[in-house]
């Protein structure tokens, strides 16, 4: 093409003083592809694929391969003010070569753009899989807070397709890991609430595609999600039943996003306290910080029998750390400036989520990114629900009355845990306290697991029969259910069927209720559960008006700092 002859059939006119940068893009006959030409006669020959070299990227405009090939404009003559002039010595205009060069440009980082931007969407657009799921009517979820943002993220252990080396191979998974991502309004700061998959708490009836799915009184946590056919939905509105609030999205990642997300940053920072052999999770570390990816980033946060008291409450400030770190690294000059990494992070991330159909494109993906990359590191703090160990079995875990309450009401609330919003709360702190309810009873001595109590929502505000039902389970009133909301009242009841007072009079206390709460019913027998009412003076408020948002967190909360470098497994 280059032989220095001119080629036969070239059309020979000037070229005009001002250039469309259309024009520039000219068909080379031996590759069919479309290539730009500042000023040359012929189209220009790619370099072919071979030893030193690389093939052409995939962010190219095709051109029509069986058509034949469009030659150039290309002037001619003594006045041409083009090549020819240049090899007589001549000089083209400053004007008009910067104008062709900027023109040049554009055209290029259009078509490059257009072109790379279209197989990136295409790509990883490929790659997102989502889930339609189910969570109840609007008149059952808890009320939004604001623009405030809550993401359910769900850790399954689903060994499928995984083979024999995870254990349990084939297992459909569970709900291992729940993290709950809240994200103030103003996005100045974010809590991640970490839900221990051994906390026992009820399952409420779901759907998950056309089967319902029923619910159980009392059962762990992580069968949420898989038990029965349950989908993220079933662990979607657990998570609102127990907490009061209200998730806007899940999203859902398996041993294989930790194994490829850790390894397309090249790498995560970890770090040990005490050197960690841990046989189940395969972890063989020495004491100290250590870069870990792929196959010991998933040992490191699965981990739990070599740290702590070897339990889930000893693993989760693991993954907290993990992610604080992963966090840092993503957010890093290194990532964001590396092109690889940043394809690589969003090819593994993309292929590693299954999220809900609410966010299952990558443009509502990439908003959602954007909308968290708003967040300081320094004010993302980890922690983990408040709990107790469970009285009937040692290895499973309760929700803490009094702080597990706290908490999920300053998160429902958007109340911050990093000192961003110290302004507002020494506000908050300084408002009118809200009048004190009567004093409640002592309470009797009672045996809890052998009291049947169904409790009706009365106060006109959404989850409170559930935040009461965890509260006497807490207590040790494990036979303790929701039923049906109630008509709106404005003071709360336990109604009793004769020979019961004791038992009644031991949920008021349990609740927090005046004694004057507590009434024989005749419309009860002697089989019949005892029946709560919660009025609105449950709220701990004024009749009418929700309850105060909690100004400080609970004494002695579990807390790791997204931006703390100091954090190391024990």
């Amino acid at each position: 093409m280059n032989s220095g002859h001119r080629q036969p059939n070239r059309l020979a006119v000037p070229l005009p003083e001002e250039v469309d940068p259309a024009d520039q893009w000219v068909l080379d006959p031996q590759t069919g592809e479309f290539r730009l030409n500042l000023d040359g006669p012929a189209p220009v020959v790619p370099p072919q694929a071979g030893p030193g070299r690389t093939a052409p990227g995939p962010a190219r405009m095709p051109g029509p391969r069986s058509e034949p090939a469009v030659a150039p404009l290309t002037p001619t003559g003594p006045g041409d003010g083009g090549r020819a002039a240049r090899r007589k010595g001549g000089r083209s205009k400053p004007r008009r070569r910067a104008l062709k060069w900027t023109a040049g440009v554009a055209a290029l980082v259009l078509v490059a753009g257009c072109g790379g931007a279209y197989y990136a969407y295409q790509h990883f657009n490929n790659n997102i899989s989502s889930v339609e799921v189910q969570v109840g009517s609007e008149a059952e979820r808890p009320q939004a807070a604001g623009d405030a943002l809550n993401i359910l993220v769900i850790g399954t252990d689903s060994r499928e397709g995984l083979g024999r080396e995870y254990g349990d191979e084939g297992s459909t998974g569970h709900a291992d890991t729940t993290l709950l991502f809240h994200v103030a309004k103003d996005r100045s700061n974010a809590t991640v609430m970490s839900i221990p998959r051994d906390l026992m708490l009820p399952i409420p009836e779901c759907q998950s595609g056309t089967k319902k799915i029923p619910g159980s009184a009392r059962a762990m946590f992580n069968t949420s999600l898989g038990q029965d056919g349950r989908d993220p939905g079933c662990t979607w509105k657990t998570v609102e039943k127990a907490t009061g609030i209200r998730i806007d999205h899940f999203m859902m990642v398996n041993f294989e996003a930790v194994k490829t997300l850790s390894t397309a940053v090249g790498g995560v920072e970890v770090c040990a306290a005490k050197p960690i052999n841990d046989p189940d999770s395969h972890l063989n570390m020495t004491k100290g910080k250590h870069v870990v990816q792929g196959e010991e980033a998933l040992a490191f946060v699965r981990t739990r029998h070599a740290v702590g008291f070897g339990g889930d409450l000893t693993r989760i400030p693991l993954q907290q750390q993990f992610i604080s770190s992963m966090i840092r690294k993503i957010k890093s000059g290194d990532t964001l400036t590396s092109p690889t990494k940043l394809w690589s992070l969003a090819d593994a991330a993309t292929k590693a989520l299954t999220v809900d159909s609410g966010i299952g494109s990558v443009d509502k993906l990439k908003d959602l990114a954007l909308d968290l990359s708003k967040v300081d590191t320094k004010n993302i703090t980890f922690t983990t629900v408040p709990v107790l160990d469970d009285p009937k079995d040692n290895d499973r875990l309760i929700l803490k009355p009094g702080d597990s309450e706290q908490l999920f009401s300053m998160i429902a609330n958007d109340r911050s845990l990093t000192e961003v919003q110290q302004a507002a709360d020494a506000a908050a702190s300084a408002a009118p306290a809200a009048p004190s309810p009567p004093a409640a009873p002592a309470a009797p001595d009672v045996d809890g697991a052998a009291v049947r109590a169904t409790v009706r929502n009365g106060t006109g505000q959404p989850q409170q029969a559930s935040k009461a039902v965890a509260t006497l389970q807490g207590k040790g009133f494990a036979k303790a259910a929701t039923g049906s909301n109630a008509e709106a009242a404005e003071a709360s009841s336990v109604s009793y069927p004769a020979g019961k007072a004791d038992q009644a009079a031991a949920l008021a206390a349990a609740l927090g209720l005046p004694a004057t709460a507590v009434q024989q019913s005749s419309q009860l027998g002697a089989k019949d559960a005892l029946v709560v009412v919660l009025g609105k003076d449950f709220l701990g408020a004024a009749p009418g008006t929700a309850a105060a948002a909690p100004a400080e967190a609970p004494k002695d909360l579990q807390r790791v700092q997204a931006d703390d470098t100091n954090v190391c497994a024990k």
